[in-house]
């Protein structure tokens, strides 16, 4: 199998350091990159990952009356190929902030309450239509803890893993409308206008089922120029 890493494209993918946020500079070499031959531990990985992973469902807003606080939302998710054909057997994590804006982490502890019946993360597998429907609940923003007024808007993570190490994905989604958007400086890190609205779900009128949730459709594009930007 041949791999062919394409270079870099600094219009459509995030901005290396981004000011007000500390933890990218420990996320970027310090020193220039040295390019060499993939090895065979870079062009290859586990077989079948989704029977090596626990899979956690797409289900984390709660279940009968114990369902999590917020907004009930629905997303279905696809994931595709440059040319637009789906990737089915992709193993997909998730993870989010609950309702009110705070992620399930011992770090995370100072501004929010947390929500008992909300786990916050999943870990699914798109069929072979390169689909998944996840049912969770809308996040809350929050702010960032450099103290000066910045928040993050709600938004989803996701880690999207392929058949070796190199294919392996890490972006988030966010929604549309929210005016924390157009300040998020995670998401403007992103040069290209087109590239950075990639990263917005797209809001469907609930006209079929489920009625009692918020519709979401997003799509995920690997590689190609079309791609989706990833995300730190």
């Amino acid at each position: 199998m041949k791999i062919v890493i394409q270079p870099r494209d600094e219009r459509t993918q995030p901005a290396r350091i981004i000011a007000g946020y500390p933890q990218t500079p420990l996320r970027n070499p310090k020193q220039p990159l040295v390019k060499r031959a993939p090895t065979l531990s870079e062009l290859t990985g586990p077989l079948e990952v989704a029977k090596r992973v626990k899979l956690l469902g797409g289900d984390i807003a709660g279940h009968g009356d114990k369902q999590a606080i917020g907004q009930l939302i629905h997303l279905k998710l696809r994931v595709v190929d440059e040319d637009g054909a789906p990737v089915g057997g992709t193993v997909v994590e998730v993870w989010q902030a609950n309702g009110a804006g705070r992620y399930i982490h011992p770090n995370d502890d100072d501004h929010a309450p947390a929500d008992t019946n909300f786990y916050g993360a999943a870990r699914v597998v798109t069929d072979a239509s390169g689909s998944l429907e996840l049912r969770t609940v809308k996040p809350g923003a929050y702010p960032v803890p450099t103290k000066d007024g910045w928040w993050r808007p709600p938004h989803i993570h996701f880690s999207l893993f392929g058949k070796v190490w190199l294919q392996r994905l890490v972006t988030q989604m966010y929604f549309p409308g929210e005016p924390l958007n157009a300040q998020d400086r995670i998401l403007n890190a992103v040069p290209d206008a087109e590239a950075r609205e990639r990263l917005v779900a797209r809001f469907v009128p609930p006209k079929t089922e489920p009625y009692n949730a918020l519709i979401y459709e997003h799509q995920i594009v690997l590689r190609g120029r079309a791609a989706t930007p990833g995300q730190p």
